[in-house]
């Protein structure tokens, strides 16, 4: 049985391997591709952050935040406390709490009234309990940055601006 150069060929009707593709077949592939961009079936762009492979942070494809939300802050109560990634929470630097993006990511905080922004880094897990509706737990350092201490909660976007590198893993033989 011959092998098949494109899809929905039978096995009667198979060109051999090597052979040229005609000129209509090209030209009705181009029409086809054409047809399917203009009714908008043609793949679509990535939406989200673009990481590079050293982890940093390239931009949003659709130029937009990767996330909005409401924003809370936690401070002093909690100071010497392990947090979820085993470090000790220190409320006098900028950290936070994500429920799903990595401990050791980068990420700007911009509060959407002010337009004032900071960078913390993730390293806790949470907004938890009954601030289940936040996004984001930020340090007191962070909150007074953006200036919501009073309020305690405000409105914010979030941009990563870089992840964490990327650890290598070892196998029980490789360590040998």
């Amino acid at each position: 049985m011959a092998r098949h150069r494109f899809w929905g060929r039978g096995p009667e009707r198979a060109a051999p391997v090597g052979a040229r593709e005609t000129t209509s077949v090209r030209v009705g592939g181009l029409l086809l591709g054409a047809a399917l961009s203009v009714l908008g079936c043609a793949p679509k762009q990535a939406v989200g952050p673009t990481v590079s492979s050293a982890g940093v942070y390239l931009g949003s494809a659709s130029g937009s935040p990767d996330e909005v939300g409401l924003a809370s802050w936690y401070g002093k109560a909690l100071a010497g406390r392990r947090t979820a990634s085993g470090e000790r929470f220190d409320p006098r630097l900028a950290t936070a709490a994500h429920k799903t993006l990595p401990f050791g990511t980068w990420v700007e905080v911009r509060r959407v009234d002010t337009a004032k922004s900071v960078v913390v880094r993730i390293n806790d897990r949470g907004p938890n309990g009954a601030a289940k509706s936040r996004i984001i737990d930020l340090s007191q350092r962070a909150a007074e940055e953006l200036g919501f201490i009073r309020a305690g909660v405000t409105r914010v976007e979030l941009r990563i601006v870089r992840t964490p590198e990327p650890r290598q893993h070892y196998s029980a033989t490789q360590l040998r």
